[in-house]
């Protein structure tokens, strides 16, 4: 089973590598730079020897890696410096990637502040075609939202609707987030929910377009639109759902992302180790 959780990249990028086989993943997601601010640090050639030589030394294919999008950018956002900003931020993004030979790319949707979602997701559209240009074999990946107030993308068929737009497609996939997908509506407490949640999401968006699946439960409860991640099988969804949607990650051999707090209740190893022990 391909299965990790988010790692830090902090002293030098190829550490992630090192965090991941310290927590025994086989797969795992990173920032290539600073989530928080604007600016990115160049990568060096030597950054860039030094991740891919230890992730050719572990056990981890390069496919079942990931980076994830930083905070700021909003690709929906009705203000041009921001929409501009944004859109530089995941082209630059995406060739960061290529140089590292992470295939995936992770993107939130963003929010309309207000404006319409029609206006919105037009935006969003355009942003993502023209990130969607650069010409490498990095796949950016469309994450579901959890319903926000202003937010896009939370809903299968609006997911499905936005995806369909995007050009060229083969630049395109998914990435469902568990936790998010709960707290927008779809019950996946159970084996039925869980199996009726996926025949919708393939109906709308197709399964052979997901390519990453973050695994995480709930503080919040069904349809609350909470953005609150929590620990494997202890939050709103719990251990019978995640198990069925672990199965259906394994079966289709989709890598498997916590993104999960790490505090006195348990810490990465506990919730990777939790991971395979439901399916085991």
């Amino acid at each position: 089973m391909l299965v990790g959780c988010h790692v830090s990249i902090s002293g030098s990028i190829d550490k992630a590598v090192d965090n991941a086989v310290e927590r025994n993943c086989t797969a795992f997601q990173i920032f290539t730079r600073n989530p928080r601010g604007w600016h990115a640090k160049d990568l060096t050639d030597i950054d860039i020897s030094a991740f891919k030589e230890k992730l050719k030394k572990s056990n981890i294919d390069r496919m079942a890696t990931c980076a994830h999008m930083p905070y700021l950018p909003n690709l929906a956002t009705p203000k041009p410096d921001g929409f501009e900003k944004s859109v530089k931020t995941i082209v630059s993004e995406s060739e960061r990637c290529g140089k590292l030979g992470i295939p995936y790319l992770v993107t939130h949707l963003g929010s309309h502040l207000g404006t319409g979602e029609e206006g919105g997701i037009n935006r969003l559209v355009d942003g993502l075609c023209t990130a969607g240009s650069v010409k490498n074999d990095v796949m950016i990946l469309l994450e579901n939202t959890a319903g926000q107030k202003n937010s896009v993308g939370s809903r299968f068929e609006q997911l499905g609707e936005i995806f369909g737009r995007l050009k060229p497609s083969k630049k395109f996939g998914v990435c469902l987030d568990t936790c998010h997908a709960f707290v927008a509506g779809y019950d996946l407490r159970t084996e039925q929910g869980v199996k009726e949640s996926f025949e919708e999401f393939d109906r709308f968006v197709g399964m052979k377009h997901l390519k990453i699946l973050h695994l995480n439960d709930a503080r919040g409860e069904l349809g609350c639109n909470l953005d609150r991640h929590y620990h494997v099988g202890l939050g709103g969804i719990g251990e019978e759902g995640l198990a069925a949607v672990i199965r259906i990650a394994k079966k289709n051999k989709i890598p498997i992302i916590l993104e999960t707090p790490i505090d006195d209740v348990r810490d990465d190893h506990g919730n990777i180790k939790k991971t395979r022990e439901l399916v085991a």
